[in-house]
């Protein structure tokens, strides 16, 4: 190689360097320009101007027609509005629909819309300019959610819709295919938010990241990973019942720490406003046994607690073959034979409220607290005895979550004559498994997509067999069946009422499942925070928040 060509290679290598070099530093300029915008969008207001809140699971979308998990819902909730919403009594109020009728027949439901609702401000509506909610919106909003092209989660709350239309800017019409009362608490849900077209058509799927709603607050800032910021919408519709404008608050900043204890650790420091739920790298910390505040938190921090649409349960296969699960009997010395109260006070510290009911929660209309199965192990052994099965064996699938609770109830349940195993298995592989007929006893939950307690009874439906449906312990009892069918044409709310706990009742004396714990929200605050409410869904609203300087 002569000295010429070798010249020529170190050049080119030197500029190389040189472009590299230039390239790495602009993309540091970038990231540091991204981080000062993520840092100053709320720097410029007083701390008492921010709510400040982490997300460590992360979010996925600020579409609301993909607000599956509770992330996703809780950062939607602030930025778009439906036609109803719900207050913390799981009460349907009006939101964007201002009033509404439904037929004799509960087929058809005509709702009237406010016209002071605007989207939040975009070039796509023209310069700094917005235009007002219509019908039309939500009938396009509606059609999106059906749209296989999109591929909405929330297809399913339309299942029971034959028709919607606007009939002018002003009424929207839906038509049911069959009566169902608890219609009104789906359209609470975030996938029936409704969106602008022409915005949406702009962005396409990067709406996620453009979301334009007309909710309390508006898109800000998104560094995926880093930090979410809202902003206060000074055109929101609502107001408080002084007639105040809401909401009250500057701006939302919102964190992606990927654990608990990091974010338990920013709350105790006051870098964060509040963290949601008990988890067991710090309850023993803030909580004493019994469930009350230490006292060295009790000074600067406010503990939040009420009933969650969330059962906590084990289930039992009932097509299995395994004689322990096809005897009664055997069901039901399970679940007398462990000390629920004992479970919850050592493991929980006194969160969440033992399950002697049946299997809907606490909370809910249909909850009866004398249907389900307390602590009696002579009992427990008696039926044993009875089953006329010798030296019964069982084995409780689980996940690594919920492994010191299925420890808990195999030595409780190997006092009163069980040989009991515990099988820990990942997430993913339980689900596909309780899907599929694969595991003939396992731990599970159900969380309430809409409050009413038709979607807890719906697990016991025969119809509703799994993979198909969420019936995974394929329970099958005709008289249930005919009062779930009976339960959907019934309109007057206190007869569907007792429609539903003579349901539960059924399911209990069944005993195709092991009720363990109803689930509490659990929310903890900075002593400055108020309005801060809590609902059994555990959505969180941001909108009548205050904070003391």
């Amino acid at each position: 190689m002569n000295n010429i060509v070798k010249m020529q290679i170190i050049s080119l290598k030197y500029s190389f360097n040189k472009i590299f070099l230039l390239l790495t530093c602009l993309l540091f300029i970038f990231l540091m320009l991204i981080f000062f915008n993520c840092k100053t969008e709320t720097s410029k207001f007083k701390e008492s101007d921010v709510f400040r809140y982490n997300e460590h699971k992360n979010i996925g979308s600020l579409d609301p027609a993909f607000s599956k998990d509770l992330a996703d819902i809780w950062a939607t909730n602030q930025l778009f509005n439906g036609l109803v919403q719900m207050d913390d009594s799981l009460n349907v109020e009006s939101c964007i629909a201002k009033s509404w009728l439904i037929s004799a027949n509960g087929l058809e439901y005509i709702f009237n819309l406010r016209n002071d609702v605007t989207f939040h401000k975009h070039i796509g509506f023209g310069i700094d300019s917005t235009r007002t909610v219509t019908a039309s919106d939500f009938e396009y909003s509606f059609n999106r959610l059906l749209d296989k092209n999109v591929a909405s989660p929330g297809r399913w709350v339309l299942n029971k819709v034959e028709n919607f239309k606007a009939v002018n800017d002003s009424t929207f019409v839906i038509n049911l295919k069959q009566p169902f009362p608890a219609f009104l608490g789906l359209l609470t849900m975030k996938y029936c938010s409704v969106v602008p077209k022409e915005i949406v058509e702009i962005y396409g799927s990067d709406f996620r990241s453009n979301p334009i709603g007309t909710g309390p607050f508006k898109f800000k800032l998104w560094e995926e990973n880093v930090k979410l910021v809202f902003r206060r919408n000074q055109n929101y519709f609502e107001k408080d019942s002084n007639n105040n404008n809401l909401p009250y608050l500057e701006a939302v900043a919102i964190t992606f720490l990927p654990d608990k204890q990091s974010e338990f650790l920013q709350f105790a420091q006051g870098n964060i406003d509040f963290v949601s739920g008990l988890d067991a790298s710090y309850k023993d910390e803030i909580l004493t046994a019994d469930g009350k505040l230490r006292a060295n938190y009790s000074k600067h921090v406010n503990m939040i607690r009420g009933p969650y649409l969330n059962t906590e349960y084990l289930a039992f296969y009932m097509e299995s073959e395994v004689s322990e699960i096809q005897s009664k009997n055997m069901r039901k010395a399970i679940n007398f034979g462990f000390d629920r109260i004992n479970m919850m006070t050592y493991l929980r510290n006194g969160i969440g409220i033992p399950a002697h009911g049946g299997f809907i929660p606490k909370g809910l209309p249909g909850y009866s607290e004398s249907i389900g199965y307390t602590y009696k192990p002579e009992k427990a052994k008696e039926l044993l005895k009875e089953s006329g099965i010798q030296n019964p064996t069982i084995t409780i699938t689980t996940t690594s979550n919920y492994l010191s609770f299925c420890e808990y109830i195999q030595r409780e349940l190997q006092k009163v004559g069980f040989n009991v195993n515990v099988d820990v298995i990942p997430a993913s592989t339980l689900k596909e498994a309780k899907a599929n007929g694969k595991l003939n006893f396992f731990r599970a939950s159900w969380v309430a997509d809409y409050p009413d307690a038709e979607n807890y009874l719906s697990l016991y439906y025969s119809k509703n067999f799994a993979p198909n449906g969420p019936n995974y312990t394929h329970y099958n009892n005709a008289t249930f069946d005919s009062l779930y069918q009976q339960s959907y044409l019934e309109t007057d709310i206190k007869t569907r009422e007792t429609l539903y706990t003579k349901m539960d009742s059924i399911v209990m004396q069944d005993a195709p499942v092991v009720t363990l714990f109803y689930d509490e929200v659990v929310r903890f605050t900075r002593k400055e925070v108020s309005g801060l409410g809590i609902n059994p869904t555990n959505l969180l609203d941001l909108k009548h928040v205050k904070k003391l300087e």
